[in-house]
């Protein structure tokens, strides 16, 4: 998508626009934001939301070490809605950034508009029933199915339907893909090769409640065969605006194998995604999306992410998420050259149609450095050093703790290194020679991010 030149943005907006124009009155709306996370994301989110002229002050609650650079920390639980009301009412807040999903599908949203205290202030994300596109598998399959938006086949199934699910799994042509219904941090995705294995996932979800509640309805569907993506897009649940796409790789393990986890790298733009598929994936997915959460009333007024599978020159919707993903964040954000804050102004009053976004020509590469043993148990409390030699990269801390003046491991992920340049080989090359400057016991990273490009 095109967007104002860099020279009118040197502009003072006066000589552009009357009075009344709502890009007048946002240049000269300083608030104060409160972005909710810790994690690799959120810094990302926060690098870029400190870097708008319409920000006075930024907090992150809870944030973490490189967030301090951006902002102030706030030891906030990001669930603790009455914790999260106070501390907006005494900072007078006027703007609210949801990073992870939790407490989108735990209706933060909707928490705000029932407080007198709290209605004026802007929360950037969907109401609970929006963000079930994101919480409930079965309820994206079912508004997919209803708006003719192209996906998987398949069916779901829960204690009272047992029975005829195990049935269903023997007759099921092989990979079979299991999904637990709720949000399961990123593990409720099974991929059975063989039928007894489909079934053990399958009693493990329902009859041992491996994910607790987010497995009491399980999704079964379709095996697709394809590579995947991620599209992004901001909307007031009217019109939207279309963020850099971007590519993730999930396996811990270099050429794509061992365990999933939750992101070992991504890169931006993905080279596979040429106009003739992206006008695709507009047409039979974005636009019709953004349509039936219209038609269907659903409050929303956030990001949009599309996790798509190209099948062929076809594009299928993997997943919703109600939220940026991680670390694609690490590499959309970077990319990004529109004010974000100014964007995310406009879907208070369903204002964002005539807004553009502005996507760098620059190629972005992230690396991941994680735990030795994540995705599974993993150490925390490790000593970090040598990010005092990384250079022509952004550090982003995902997984870190200060203590005593040292900065120790604290999660799976730990730092995320990205890097810009004209090319992919070239942004790949500076993330994975300043990944190698990292020290700490038991890193880990994968050295074939974007290999298959």
């Amino acid at each position: 998508m095109t967007g104002r030149d860099t020279e009118e943005m040197t502009i003072l907006p006066f000589i552009h626009f009357p009075l009344s124009h709502p890009r007048f009155t946002s240049y000269f709306c300083r608030m104060k934001i409160l972005l909710l996370g810790s994690g690799g994301r959120e810094h990302a989110l926060a690098r870029k939301i400190s870097e708008s002229p319409l920000c006075e002050a930024l907090f992150i609650a809870p944030g973490n070490p490189g967030t301090l650079q951006h902002g102030i920390n706030i030891p906030l639980n990001v669930n603790d809605f009455q914790a999260i009301k106070d501390f907006c009412v005494q900072e007078n807040i006027g703007m609210v950034v949801v990073g992870p999903e939790d407490p989108l599908v735990n209706g933060i949203y909707d928490f705000f508009q029932q407080q007198d205290s709290l209605k004026s202030i802007h929360v950037i994300g969907p109401s609970k029933l929006g963000a079930q596109l994101e919480g409930s598998k079965a309820f994206a399959k079912a508004f997919m199915q209803r708006h003719q938006i192209p996906t998987a086949a398949y069916r779901e199934f829960d204690l009272s339907t047992y029975s005829e699910g195990e049935d269903y799994l023997r007759a099921h042509t092989l990979p079979i893909v299991l999904k637990a219904d709720g949000l399961a941090a990123g593990k409720g995705v099974v991929i059975a090769e063989t039928h007894d294995e489909a079934l053990d996932t399958f009693r493990a979800m329902i009859q041992d409640q491996k994910f607790g509640a987010a497995g009491s309805k399980v999704v079964i569907e379709q095996f697709l065969t394809g590579i995947e993506c991620s599209v992004f897009a901001i909307t007031d649940g009217k019109d939207y605006v279309l963020l850099p796409s971007a590519k993730d790789y999930k396996r811990i393990g270099e050429g794509d194998t061992g365990l999933n986890t939750g992101g070992m790298g991504a890169i931006s733009p993905v080279p596979f995604i040429d106009d003739a598929f992206m006008q695709k994936v507009t047409d039979q997915v974005i636009i019709p999306t953004i349509k039936g959460i219209a038609a269907e009333n659903i409050v929303y007024k956030g990001f949009v992410f599309f996790g798509l599978i190209k099948v062929g020159d076809a594009p299928y919707v993997i997943e919703y998420n109600c939220r940026m993903g991680d670390p694609e964040t690490e590499v959309v954000m970077p990319r990004l050259e529109s004010d974000l804050v100014e964007l995310l102004l406009s879907l208070k009053d369903q204002q964002l149609a005539g807004h553009t976004c502005v996507h760098s020509a620059l190629h972005a590469a992230t690396v991941m450095l994680v735990s030795k043993g994540y995705p599974e148990d993993y150490e925390k409390g490790k000593t970090i050093t040598g990010l005092d030699g990384i250079q022509n990269s952004i550090l982003f801390h995902a997984g870190t703790r200060m203590e005593q003046d040292q900065l120790l491991t604290n999660g799976g992920r730990v730092l995320a290194i990205t890097s810009l340049a004209p090319t992919l080989a070239e942004a790949l090359q500076r993330s994975k020679k300043n990944a190698g400057l990292v020290e700490f016991d038991g890193k880990t990273f994968r050295n074939d991010i974007g290999w298959e490009f």
